[in-house]
C-alpha cells in the first residue's frame, strides 16, 4: 500500500500495533508458566488481561475508520518475543530466569509505549478524538504496567536473583 497521507500511515502504524498486541498475548502464558515468582505470574496474567483490553481498544478504532485490522506482522514485537522464548531456551537458575523474563517483557512494553505514542499523536493531529482518548487510556496503562514490573523487579526479583542458592550475597 502506498502512503501518501498521515492517515495512510496512521493506520498502517494501528495494523502493526494490533499484531504486536496480538503476538505478546500469546506468548505471554508461556514467560507466565516458566516463572517461580508467584507475584510476577499474577503481574503477567495481569498483563495478558490487559492486553485483551488493548486490543479490543484497536478493534473499534479500526470499526470507526472502517478499516481491517489485518494485514500487518510486527517484526519487531517478533523479535522482542524471539529473544524472549530464546531466554526460556536457558539453563537458568529459576530467580535469574524470572529477572529475564522482567526484562524481556519490559523491552516488549517499552516497544508498544513508543508505538501508542506515535499513533496517538497521530490520532490528534487527524483529529480523532476518540482514537486520541482510547490510545492514550491504552498508553497510560502500559507505562502503569512498565512501572510495576520495574518495582516487583527491584523489591523483589532480582533481589533474589543475586542471592546464591544458599541465601547470601
Amino acid at each position: 500500500m502506498k502512503m501518501s497521507s498521515l492517515h495512510d500511515l496512521y493506520v498502517e502504524q494501528l495494523k502493526d500495533l494490533y499484531s504486536a498486541e496480538g503476538q505478546f498475548l500469546k506468548c505471554l502464558p508461556a514467560l507466565a508458566e516458566r516463572t517461580s515468582s508467584d507475584p510476577l505470574k499474577g503481574a503477567l496474567e495481569d498483563l495478558h488481561s490487559l492486553g485483551r483490553v488493548h486490543v479490543d481498544r484497536l478493534e473499534q478504532i479500526f470499526m470507526r475508520l472502517e478499516e481491517a485490522p489485518t494485514g500487518n506482522r510486527c517484526k519487531g514485537m517478533e523479535g522482542l518475543i524471539a529473544e524472549g522464548r530464546d531466554l526460556l531456551g536457558e539453563d537458568a537458575d529459576p530467580a535469574v530466569l524470572d529477572a529475564g523474563v522482567i526484562g524481556s517483557v519490559q523491552r516488549t512494553l517499552h516497544y508498544e509505549i513508543a508505538s501508542y505514542g506515535c499513533v496517538r499523536t497521530y490520532a490528534e493531529l487527524l483529529g480523532d478524538a476518540a482514537a486520541v482518548d482510547a490510545l492514550g487510556s491504552t498508553l497510560d496503562e502500559e507505562v502503569r504496567a512498565d512501572r510495576a514490573l520495574t518495582e516487583l523487579a527491584e523489591r523483589v526479583i532480582n533481589v533474589t536473583a543475586v542471592q546464591d542458592p544458599a541465601g547470601g550475597p
